[in-house]
C-alpha cells in the first residue's frame, strides 16, 4: 500500500532540502496502536494466570478463540485514536473540512442531514445485498466476518442517525459525497454523478478489503497466543516462523483498523477512491476471490510447483539457516512497519494523508518492496525438487509477473495520488533525488529508457 497524500492548500513547504515533506501521520500513531495490541496479546496468552490471581470463573486456558482476536482491534485502536485527538490533535486539521467553533443549530441541517443518512442507509443495504449473493462470503473464514458484520449492522443503522447531524452541525460543507448520493436517490436536488462516483469507489473499498480484514483476523492470532516457545530461540527456523506470524498479525491488526475507523473528526476519512480501472485491476488481482485464479497453488501465475523452500535447501547449514531466518524476519518487519506508519488511515486504493516517515523515508513503496523480496528469498522459485528445468523457468517466470502486477499497483497509485494533491507530488519528486533506494533505482529506469532520435542540423 503506496503512502497516500493531505489535502490539497496545505502547506507543504519544505525549509530543508535534505527532509521529505512533513508527513500528516505521526510516527508515534502507529506505534502507540502496537503496544496496544502487544498487551492485549500478553494478557490472552496468559489468562488463565490472570483468571488465577482475580478469582476468575470459566476455563483456564488462552484466549486464542475468534473474538479475542476482534477484541484485539479495540486495544489497537484506542490508542491510535487517543493519540491522535490528544497529542497530534488532528481533529483541529484543515483537511477535516470541519469548523468545530461554529456549530451550527441542528435545526438547519436537518433536512441535509436526512439526505446523506438515507444516501448512507441504501448503500449499506446495497452492500449487504452484494455480501448475499456473492458465494465466496459464505464459506471458510469469510464466514466470521459475516457474522460480525451483520451482528454490526442494527447499531450502525441507529447510531448513523445522531452522528450524521452531529457532524452536519460542524462541517464546512454538509454536502459530500454521501449527500449527492442521497440526492440522486431521492431526486429532489441537484447532485453531482462526480461526488456519486467518489462515494461509490469509497464504500466498494470499505466493503470488500474491510470484510476481507475481518475474515483472516483470527487464525494468525490464534497461532501466536497459543504458540509453543519452548526451546524456540535454539531452532532458526522455529523463531523466524513464529516471528513472521507475530509481524503479519500486527499488519493485519493496524490494517483492519484502518479500513473500519474511517472517520471525518479523526482526519482518516477517505478523501477519494482510485479513479483509474487499471489501479483497481491491479489491486483486486492480488485478494480473494482472484488471488485463487492468478497466484494460488493451481493459479495461472503459479510459482511454488516443485518447489521446498528455504529452510529445505539450507537445512546443512545452520549458518545460512540462522542468516536466512534473520533476513525473512528483516522483510516482514519492513512490511509490518509500513502498515503501523500509517497508524488509523491504512487502506488500499485510498488517498488519506500523506506519508513520509517511518519506511516510507526510504522508498515510496516499502510494503510491496519487501514483501515481493520476502517471497524470493523463501521460495527460492529457481531451486526445485524435480530436478525440472521446466519447473525452473516457470516458477521463475510467475514469480516476475507477480512482482510485475505489484509494481503496476504501485504506479496506479501514485498515478492517483500525483493527480489529487501538490504535496504528495513534491514528496516523490524528493524521493527521486534523495530516497536510499527511490534514488538509485530512478537513475537505472532514466538510463534504460530510450532517447528519441538525433534529429541532424543543417550545416551552417
Amino acid at each position: 500500500m503506496s503512502a497516500t497524500s493531505s489535502s490539497p492548500g496545505t502547506d507543504t513547504a519544505t525549509p530543508d532540502a535534505s527532509r521529505p515533506p512533513k508527513s500528516d501521520v505521526s510516527a508515534a500513531t502507529g506505534f502507540v496502536g502496537l503496544l496496544g495490541l502487544l498487551a492485549w496479546i500478553i494478557f490472552c496468552r496468559n489468562y488463565p494466570a490472570f483468571a488465577g490471581f482475580f478469582g476468575i470463573g470459566g476455563p483456564r486456558a488462552p484466549l486464542t478463540g475468534p473474538y479475542a482476536a476482534l477484541a484485539a482491534l479495540a486495544f489497537s485502536s484506542i490508542p491510535m485514536v487517543l493519540w491522535s485527538v490528544l497529542v497530534d490533535k488532528v481533529h483541529r486539521n484543515p483537511s477535516t473540512g470541519i469548523d468545530w467553533d461554529n456549530p451550527r443549530p441542528a435545526s438547519t441541517v436537518l433536512e441535509i442531514s436526512i439526505v446523506k443518512i438515507a444516501g448512507l442507509w441504501a448503500t449499506w443495504a446495497m452492500i449487504g445485498f452484494l455480501y448475499c449473493v456473492a458465494r465466496w462470503y459464505w464459506s471458510g473464514q469469510y464466514l466470521f466476518a459475516m457474522e460480525v458484520i451483520a451482528g454490526a449492522a442494527i447499531p450502525m443503522f441507529i447510531l448513523s442517525i445522531p452522528y450524521v447531524i452531529w457532524l452536519d452541525r460542524v462541517m464546512v460543507n454538509p454536502r459530500d459525497h454521501a449527500w449527492h448520493f442521497g440526492a440522486m436517490l431521492l431526486g429532489r436536488e441537484a447532485y453531482d454523478p462526480d461526488e456519486v462516483k467518489k462515494h461509490w469507489r469509497a464504500w466498494i473499498i470499505k466493503g470488500f478489503f474491510g470484510a476481507f480484514m475481518i475474515s483472516i483476523l483470527p487464525g494468525g492470532f490464534a497461532y501466536i497466543v497459543s504458540a509453543d516457545l519452548a526451546g524456540i530461540t535454539s531452532d532458526p527456523v522455529r523463531l523466524a516462523r513464529s516471528l513472521i506470524e507475530l509481524l503479519f498479525v500486527i499488519d493485519v491488526q493496524i490494517g483492519t483498523v484502518g479500513y473500519l475507523v474511517t472517520m471525518r473528526p479523526l482526519d482518516a476519512h477517505i478523501r477519494s477512491g482510485n479513479p483509474f480501472l487499471s489501479g483497481w485491476l491491479a489491486a483486486l488481482i492480488c485478494y480473494p476471490p482472484l488471488v485463487f485464479a492468478f497466484m494460488g497453488a493451481d493459479g495461472m501465475l503459479a510459482y511454488e510447483v516443485n518447489t521446498a523452500g528455504w529452510s529445505f535447501w539450507f537445512a546443512d547449514s545452520t549458518t545460512l539457516l540462522w542468516i536466512w531466518a534473520a533476513l525473512l524476519v528483516f522483510l516482514t518487519g519492513v512490511y509490518a512497519w509500513a502498515t503501523i506508519a500509517f497508524g488509523i488511515r491504512f487502506s488500499n486504493l485510498t488517498y488519506r494523508g500523506v506519508l513520509t516517515n517511518g519506511p516510507y523515508r526510504f522508498t515510496r513503496h516499502p510494503a510491496y518492496l519487501s514483501k515481493n523480496l520476502f517471497w524470493w528469498c523463501s521460495t527460492l522459485p529457481f531451486l526445485v525438487t524435480s530436478d525440472s528445468l521446466t519447473d525452473l523457468v516457470r516458477n521463475t517466470f510467475f514469480l516476475g509477473c507477480v512482482s510485475a502486477i505489484y509494481y503496476w499497483r504501485a504506479r496506479t497509485e501514485e498515478a492517483h495520488l500525483l493527480q489529487e494533491d501538490p504535496k504528495y507530488r513534491e514528496y516523490h519528486a524528493w524521493m527521486e533525488q534523495n530516497g536510499i533506494i527511490t534514488r538509485p533505482l530512478s537513475v537505472i529506469r532514466k538510463r534504460l529508457r530510450p532517447r528519441g532520435p538525433v534529429i541532424a542540423q543543417p550545416a551552417e
